[in-house]
């Protein structure tokens, strides 16, 4: 299951319409994470594979994750601060983002998707 790359269209229209909502509304209807990654990143290349992993082992019914170019969608980045990649932001259905940096092991990305976004896995 590949996972879905966002760009700022449609970032807006699956996570957040920030051009129309100063405060943070989530639009998705499940819980999302979102990875910032550049392609030249080698942390970000060791996360890739986790997280296609966790898709799969969640399934979209339970639980979105995308990717962002930081390089391409460089508005985004900015944005929400991004300095160092990857960054992962965990977005519950309701409440706020949290943001994670570094390369993470799959287990702390279960913990967080539990603790978080208070998705269990199948």
């Amino acid at each position: 299951m590949a996972l879905e790359f966002l760009t700022k269209d449609t970032f807006k229209s699956k996570v957040f319409d920030f051009e129309n909502n100063k405060d943070w509304k989530f639009e998705g209807n499940v819980p999302a994470i979102i990875d910032f990654y550049a392609d030249w990143c080698n942390p970000c290349k060791m996360v890739a594979p986790i997280l296609e992993e966790l898709q799969e082992e969640y399934g979209e019914e339970k639980l979105k994750i995308y990717k962002i170019d930081t390089e391409d969608q460089r508005e985004l980045a900015a944005m929400f601060g991004i300095q160092s990649i990857p960054s992962l932001l965990f977005i519950p259905v309701e409440g706020q983002p949290q943001m994670a940096m570094g390369a993470l092991p799959k287990d702390t990305f279960v913990q967080a998707i539990s603790d978080v976004l208070k998705v269990q896995a199948n």
